[in-house]
């Protein structure tokens, strides 16, 4: 029995590890191809290559219809900032209302909001196109940016609750001190509500960086397309796809995510925990 508990948690973590080699085996099967050569990729069965070229990434960069990669990155870079920083500042504000404020109708408005995010996305699509279409916004950036200046219901729903968490006595002391609604927002609850803006910022990175459906409705001119729809390009209906350049510039995709992440991790973790939310 005493041997069985000693056994027990090693093969636990057995377990887990052998569970986790095969979640992450399609990623390291995408890294090892983009080093093979082309007629290897699909022939060779194992991860290591018997070969490494690196022509995979230079192909994908420079070899895209006289438009380099980079071009891609940086829209898409552009396009998370501008996210980033519309749904921060926009949920923050109405989930600092919603937290703090008495207002008329406060729980009836906060339900309406809360019933907006269920929702599928693709029920909205067609009038947020028309809209778009009507106001000359398609082909631009600005559909996939503007929006996120107006609140987004899980963020504000996410954040009201670890605003709920912050002791209103700190409400109180600032208000003694003559503190506004204004500067209650900025100095006290900004501050103390860090992690779950670092975990709105992202979660709305991640979406944004990975975002295919959207930005295929609405970008159409390729100096505006996105890594997602840069990695399109490389496939052709007709067969003749550059799987290695496929999978090289995917390669370099996941990149800025995992930086991201493990860059906010500590944050991450923290708003998580503390907003009542399972990861």
């Amino acid at each position: 029995m005493t041997l069985m508990r000693k056994i027990k948690p090693y093969a636990l973590h057995l377990i887990i590890m052998g569970v986790g080699i095969l979640m992450l085996y399609p990623v390291l099967w995408m890294i090892s191809s983009s080093f093979k050569p082309t007629n290897q990729i699909f022939t060779q069965s194992g991860l290591w290559p018997s070969s490494f070229t690196f022509e995979h990434y230079h192909d994908g960069w420079f070899g895209l219809r006289n438009v380099e990669f980079g071009r891609f990155f940086l829209n898409s870079f552009l396009l998370c900032l501008v996210a980033v920083l519309g749904t921060v500042v926009s949920s923050s504000m109405a989930a600092f209302a919603f937290a703090r404020i008495e207002f008329p109708l406060r729980k009836l408005w906060f339900a309406l909001m809360l019933g907006t995010f269920m929702l599928p996305g693709h029920v909205t699509l067609i009038p947020q196109y028309t809209i778009f279409h009507e106001i000359g916004w398609v082909d631009t950036f600005l559909p996939l940016t503007v929006p996120k200046f107006f609140a987004d219901a899980f963020y504000v729903f996410l954040m009201v609750q670890f605003i709920r968490g912050i002791p209103k006595e700190l409400d109180e002391s600032a208000a003694i001190d003559g503190c506004g609604w204004f500067t209650l927002y900025f100095k006290i609850i900004l501050p103390l509500a860090t992690p779950a803006l670092m975990t709105a910022a992202i979660f709305t990175f991640m979406a944004t960086w990975d975002d295919f459906f959207g930005q295929l409705i609405y970008l159409s001119d390729i100096k505006k397309f996105t890594v997602p729809l840069g990695l399109r390009l490389f496939l052709d209906s007709t067969g003749n796809s550059n799987w290695g350049a496929v999978f090289a510039m995917s390669v370099l995709s996941v990149v800025p995510s995992l930086i991201v992440y493990f860059m906010g991790q500590k944050y991450f973790t923290e708003g998580i925990a503390t907003t009542g939310l399972k990861g």
